[in-house]
């Protein structure tokens, strides 16, 4: 059965629009797992620009389900991934003046330094996910450097501006997936996703894990926290069904 873990960087957004204390992005995440939310995600920037160190230590504490702490591979991060202790550490891409992430990593282009961090993580005893763009080759490259996971960026399939587009980046997601799980590496799959587009990609077996936060987020604000997470994990749990009796698959 496919999981669903949460992002709750939004909820630290709107907070630090005002320099409070509130919205509490902890209290977000306590409410996503009352909800029946598998896990919970944040990503700590280099410039902090919405969860803070605080957030991330609290989490620890309070978080029933799987931690996963997004992050730059840098010595700052690895250092404090290894003091906090999440549950799973995911390697993104990033840029000061982005948005938001807007990319996979380069995990092919920076092999060593990548293989240096999954290395130290795993040593502190933390799992690691690569956030990578569906390619195969940062796939294989992924596997190269030993990461137990990678996260295939979605945002490219959701941001489609046709259905030829569409298809095109749906079959670049399925067949990444694949490969993945033929090199023993577990799936996950994020990004743009929300209640109208992940449809697709939960015929996808290989993809174990769907990690969405912006669009559950922004349905909070008008259904609650509770209720917005509860209808994206109905969703999610309602793809175990017809898993088994879909139509064949293309061939690679």
């Amino acid at each position: 059965m496919a999981r669903l873990s949460v992002n709750v960087d939004h909820v630290a957004t709107l907070r630090q629009a005002r320099g409070i204390d509130e919205p509490d992005p902890v209290w977000a995440a306590v409410l996503a797992e009352k909800a029946g939310a598998d896990g919970i995600i944040v990503h700590l920037r280099e410039d902090r620009r919405h969860i803070q160190d605080r957030d991330l230590k609290v989490l620890r504490q309070v978080v029933k389900g799987r931690l996963n702490m997004e992050m730059a591979a840098t010595e700052e991060m690895l250092g404090i991934a290894a003091t906090v202790g999440p549950d799973l550490c995911t390697l993104v891409p990033e840029r000061r003046q982005e948005l938001t992430t807007e990319g996979g990593l380069e995990v092919k282009g920076h092999l060593e330094a990548v293989k240096q961090a999954v290395a130290k993580l795993n040593g502190a005893g933390i799992q690691v996910s690569l956030f990578i763009d569906p390619h195969p080759e940062q796939v294989k490259a992924a596997h190269l450097a030993g990461a137990q996971v990678v996260e295939l960026h979605t945002g490219t399939y959701a941001n489609a501006g046709d259905e030829a587009t569409l298809k095109k980046h749906l079959d670049a997601i399925e067949d990444a997936a694949r490969l993945a799980a033929r090199l023993n590496i577990k799936v996950a799959a994020g990004h743009g996703l929300n209640l109208r587009n992940v449809g697709p990609l939960l015929k996808l077996p290989e993809i174990e894990e769907y990690s969405i936060g912006h669009s559950i987020v922004a349905r909070a604000l008008f259904v609650g926290m509770e209720q917005a997470v509860g209808e994206m994990l109905a969703l999610v749990r309602q793809s175990a069904a017809p898993r088994a009796a879909e139509a064949p698959r293309r061939r690679l």
